[in-house]
C-alpha cells in the first residue's frame, strides 16, 4: 500500500471569488486549486457554489399515539421533475437571523404547525448538495402531542400555504417505501425513526 492511499488532502486555495448573483441566496464563482490524494495541487478549476443559509428540518413525533406530523406544500423546484409539487415533508426553515438551530426548530414548528415541540432529540447534521451548494442541514426529532393537529398553517407575509396533517407511523413509512415522500430530509428522518423507535418511545413515555 503507497502512502498515497492513506494520505489526507486537507490543502484549498482560493485565487479568486467571484459574486454572479445576489438576492436571498447567493451564487458565488470560485477559481482555486485542491490538494491531490497523489501530493501535489490540482490544476486552477472553477466552480459556481450556491450560498444558502443553513436549514433545520424537525420530524414532530407523538410518541403515545405513534403517529408524526407532516405538512404538504408547494415547491418551485419540483414543477418540472414531478407531476405533483405540493410535496409531503416536515416542519423545516433557515437559519437567517441569529438564532441556534434548537430556536429555529420551536419557532418553525410554531408558525408552520401550530406546534409546540416538548422536546427535541439530535438526529444527524449532513450537506444535502455538496457539489454545488453549502447548505447544512440539522435535523431532529420532535416531541409533540398530535391530538387536535391539522389544518392550514403558515406566514402570510412569506407567502406560506402548508397544509398540514397527522399520519400513522407505519403509513408514513409505508409512504417512504413506495416512494411517495421525495424530500430527502424526511426520507432520512423517517428510516432513523424506524430503527430508533422503540428507544425513543421507550425515553419519552
Amino acid at each position: 500500500m503507497t502512502d498515497s492511499a492513506n494520505s489526507v488532502p486537507t490543502k484549498v486555495e482560493i485565487l479568486k471569488r467571484e459574486n454572479c448573483y445576489k438576492g436571498f441566496y447567493k451564487l458565488d464563482r470560485l477559481h482555486l486549486r485542491h490538494e491531490l490524494f497523489a501530493g501535489g495541487m490540482s490544476n486552477e478549476m472553477t466552480r459556481e457554489v450556491f450560498v444558502r443559509h443553513d436549514a433545520v428540518c424537525v420530524l414532530c413525533y407523538d410518541p403515545h399515539r405513534d403517529e408524526v406530523v407532516l405538512l404538504e406544500q408547494f415547491r418551485v423546484g419540483c414543477m418540472e421533475k414531478t407531476a405533483n409539487p405540493w410535496l409531503v415533508e416536515m416542519v423545516a426553515g433557515l437559519i437567517d437571523k441569529d438564532e441556534q438551530p434548537e430556536e429555529v426548530a420551536h419557532r418553525e414548528a410554531q408558525e408552520e404547525a401550530g406546534l409546540t415541540l416538548k422536546a427535541l432529540w439530535p438526529i444527524t447534521k449532513y450537506f444535502p448538495s455538496p457539489g454545488g451548494s453549502n447548505e447544512f442541514v440539522h435535523l431532529y426529532l420532535g416531541r409533540c402531542e398530535t391530538e387536535g393537529v391539522g389544518g392550514l398553517h403558515g406566514l402570510k407575509e412569506e407567502n406560506e400555504d402548508i397544509r398540514v396533517r397527522v399520519w400513522a407511523f407505519g403509513d408514513v413509512l409505508q409512504a417512504v417505501r413506495d416512494g411517495k415522500i421525495i424530500n430527502a430530509a424526511t426520507i432520512i428522518a423517517v428510516q432513523w425513526l424506524a430503527l430508533n423507535r422503540e428507544e425513543v418511545r421507550g425515553m419519552w413515555s
